[in-house]
């Protein structure tokens, strides 16, 4: 009680001392313990330069002609706004004068300096690029404390990411003299050595041997000695591994499991040890499965797509791919959502757990059908809506259907038109009407192209292309003078246009037009190409000693899309005129003079599924190609004998064949964007009268890449890299041929304006002569590396570096071919 009654005393006279404040040249006194009640008769600002005035007055909630009390909660919440703003390192409030029941007061400010420039130490110019990005710190921000420890933060999670987990970074200020209250930020980073992993301890992991735990941790790795594999620790990377470790467990009927605790240690000043506890819990499996709420389908039909029976190892990742969302669309969802069950849910229960069994229930709520309302188009600049909505399946007045709307994303992103990776459908359901809006929203891509290339053409030097490819054309805009922009577009149509030369040697001419919808009702193409070639020695025309072989040729194609096996067959037929003329041709061919003339048939029967027209995941393309002309010689009435008898300019000047080419290349999504693509080809030239020789044309040739820019007597390049052009065929081409192909491929950058990805490959093939020479296990191996750009204007270009493992006979070598460097301009090897 003593020592109580003087701090009494004191905290007594303490309430009872006056403030005194300056006023000019006299103190204004303010008694705390009796506070007075003024008026605010004028209010100022000082310290500050660069501020709007009346702003900061607004800000501070003090207004002239307002009653307050001093001291009093008025000018101390005033001061905690300013604070507030973040804009001063300095606020208070001081009274210029006191007039009778008028107070004036002073707003004291000290301004926080803004940002005028900021630079990197110690980080490569990409990094430093990156970083601006991810600070994103602008000139004129206010240079705070909180700034500075948030920009610090983002740079060190920055490197963290990169395994640099000892980065340390380090801002300093340096006044800017060039501006006005400005700094220059210096953010300094010592990056210091990447964190590698040296071990990583479990424990408690019982049913799954260590082996098998670790490699559920695909990006979080110990040393080892196999040097593709990066032990680098990457924090968020660890995270989802440990995600996808439980996972895994899950699948294995461990529904329970979990890491109970983990801890990252350092092992040394390089590396860091990683010690996870696991709590696998119990196995359990699936013991009995109802269904309810189901009037649609019986229980049993639910049950067989589900394909889950009594003592099935329990696994949640199973159970909903089978019930929502199969991407192959075998599950019970897609099942009411592709017949109009829009407003269907399905609920799966865990009725009773008992042991290691577990009981579900299936709980239905099928709701009314749904029917299409409106169908509407988004995002088509260019695009006309015609074009788009004849390829949309999901028509107003149909049933409500998931599968109508995948596919219409398909057949859209096959157009080429669009980016598939930014094509959105936005359902917009009524439940009182029982209807559905859908939109379809799309983004426009560059898909016209522009060929500029050169390639190696044999003793003839560089071959030089010069083409335009107008992806969607508008010929029915064509005379309208505002369609111009530059080229009439929007309608879907196809226009090629293409040059080839190198000079006097060789020189090349062809265009196309394609109408994918003849007539606007019905998929139903039409085509006409014609084209015009000639190849010389070199001399001039009307010079001595001039040889040429000229190429003419025209063709007119309709093509169908089929209902049935699918839609995803088409039927194409063409009719085609194509004359060789010879003249003083010297080049080892079968005459020298004359004309050659074919007139053909040609059947295509295909089967396109693939999901994406550049880089496909999933899907798959088959071709059936069968041309034929006319069997002269079973009608002209000419034996073995006469035959014979004939120069080889009256045999082949009406050529006859019939030709048959195989393809198949299909492709599987094997992990998140890794894809397999497996291909096969296959190429066989026959003879209808066996007295008379096949023809000497249409022939096929093997190896290479198909560089080199055009090929004489009608002859298709196959490509087989690890090998030099045409090194697996005669000069004059093979009757037969058969290619293997299988390629991993994974995307560097899916952006429509640069589609990048890598591959590699191994491939298998070989051509023949003549049929009875055919020997299907008797290929020519290779395998290597490669990568695709796909750029709008341009196309598909590319290089691939192959290890040919056999000989090639008819490139002059002995022995293996070896290494083969391929360049790709404008298609593809396939």
């Amino acid at each position: 009680m003593q020592k109580v009654l003087p701090i009494l005393l004191f905290l007594f006279i303490a309430s009872t001392v006056l403030a005194q404040i300056p006023l000019g040249n006299k103190d204004f006194k303010i008694d705390y313990a009796n506070p007075q009640d003024f008026e605010i008769g004028g209010i100022s600002i000082s310290g500050t330069k660069h501020l709007d005035r009346s702003v900061l007055i607004m800000l501070s909630g003090l207004t002239v002609g307002d009653k307050i009390t001093v001291p009093g909660e008025a000018l101390s919440n005033a001061i905690k706004k300013l604070w507030k703003q973040g804009l001063f390192s300095d606020v208070s409030i001081t009274i210029s004068k006191v007039e009778g029941s008028k107070i004036f007061l002073n707003l004291a400010l000290q301004e926080r300096p803004r940002l005028s420039k900021f630079s990197f130490q110690g980080v490569k110019k990409s990094e430093a690029d990156d970083l601006r990005e991810k600070i994103k710190l602008l000139k004129g921000n206010v240079v705070t404390e909180n700034l500075i420890m948030t920009t610090k933060n983002k740079v060190e999670y920055f490197f963290l990411d990169k395994k640099f987990l000892n980065a340390e970074v380090t801002i300093t200020q340096e006044k800017d003299t060039t501006l006005k209250n400005s700094v220059v930020l210096k953010i300094t980073v010592d990056k210091k050595k990447k964190v590698k992993i040296n071990e990583i301890i479990l424990h408690g992991n019982n049913e799954f041997k260590k082996g098998k735990v670790k490699r559920q941790l695909k990006d979080t790795k110990q040393k080892s000695w196999n040097f593709l594999t990066s032990s680098k620790f990457i924090e968020s990377s660890y995270e989802a591994d440990k995600q996808k470790l439980i996972t895994k467990y899950n699948e294995k009927g461990f529904r329970d499991a979990r890491i109970v605790k983990d801890t990252v240690y350092a092992y040394n000043n390089k590396s860091i040890n990683i010690e996870i506890f696991i709590d696998e819990g119990n196995k359990y499996y699936f013991r009995n499965i109802t269904w309810t709420g189901n009037t649609k389908y019986t229980a049993k039909e639910l049950s067989k797509i589900l394909e889950i029976k009594k003592g099935d190892v329990y696994n949640q990742a199973t159970l909903n791919s089978r019930l929502f969302m199969n991407p192959k669309g075998r599950d019970v969802s897609s099942l009411y959502l592709d017949d109009g069950y829009l407003f269907f849910s399905l609920t799966p229960v865990e009725s009773l757990i008992e042991g290691d069994s577990i009981d579900m229930e299936m709980r239905i709520y099928e709701g009314q059908q749904a029917r299409i309302n409106k169908v509407t188009v988004r995002g088509n600049t260019k695009t006309n809506d015609h074009v788009i909505m004849r390829e949309i399946r999901t028509k107003p007045g149909q049933l409500f259907s998931r599968a109508d709307i995948i596919r219409s994303q398909r057949e859209l992103a096959q157009l080429g038109f669009f980016d598939p990776e930014q094509l959105e459908v936005n359902p917009s359901p009524n439940p009182q009407a029982g209807t559905v809006d859908i939109e379809y929203v799309v983004v426009e891509k560059s898909s016209d192209q522009i060929e500029l290339s050169g390639g190696w053409g044999g003793y003839g030097g560089v071959v030089g292309s010069l083409g335009v490819i107008f992806t969607n054309f508008s010929a029915r805009n064509f005379f309208q003078k505002g369609a111009w922009r530059p080229l009439p577009s929007g309608d879907g149509q196809r226009l090629s246009i293409r040059a080839q030369s190198n000079g006097t040697w060789w020189q090349s001419y062809n265009a196309s037009f394609t109408e994918p919808w003849l007539g606007g009702k019905k998929p139903n193409s039409f085509s006409i190409s014609a084209y015009h070639s000639i190849r010389s020695n070199g001399i001039k025309k009307g010079r001595e000693g001039r040889a040429s072989f000229k190429t003419t040729g025209a063709s007119l194609g309709l093509g169908r899309r089929l209902q049935w096996p699918d839609d995803y067959f088409t039927l194409f037929q063409q009719l085609s005129f194509q004359q060789y003329l010879l003249s003083n041709w010297t080049s080892s061919f079968e005459f020298t003079d004359g004309p050659s003339n074919t007139f053909s048939l040609t059947e295509t029967l295909s089967r396109n599924s693939i999901d994406a027209p550049i880089y496909p995941r999933r899907g798959a393309q088959i071709t059936l190609t069968m041309q034929f002309t006319p069997p002269y010689s079973l009608w002209d009435g000419r034996d073995a004998e006469a035959y014979e008898n004939l120069t080889a300019e009256e045999k082949y000047k009406l050529n006859e064949f019939h030709k048959w080419k195989f393809k198949l290349s299909w492709f599987n999504e094997l992990a998140n964007k890794l894809v397999l693509n497996t291909r096969f080809q296959f190429g066989f030239l026959g003879r209808y009268n066996k007295d008379l020789a096949i023809t000497p044309f249409e022939r096929f040739s093997v190896g290479g890449s198909g560089l080199s820019g055009f090929t004489l007597y009608g002859t298709e390049i196959i490509a087989l890299r690890g090998y030099s052009d045409n090194s697996l065929s005669p000069s004059f081409g093979s009757t037969v041929f058969e290619k293997f192909t299988f390629e991993l491929r994974y995307p560097l950058s899916l952006n429509p304006s640069a589609t990048i990805y890598g591959l590699v490959f191994a491939e298998a093939g070989n051509a023949w002569n003549a049929a009875n020479q055919f020997k299907p296990f008797e290929l020519k191996k290779s395998a290597g590396v490669g990568v695709r750009i796909f750029l709008p204007m341009f196309g598909l270009l590319g290089f691939d570096y192959a290890y040919g493992f056999d000989d090639a006979p008819y490139d002059g070598t002995i022995g293996p071919a070896k290494w083969q460097p391929h360049f790709i301009i404008g298609y593809s090897v396939d």
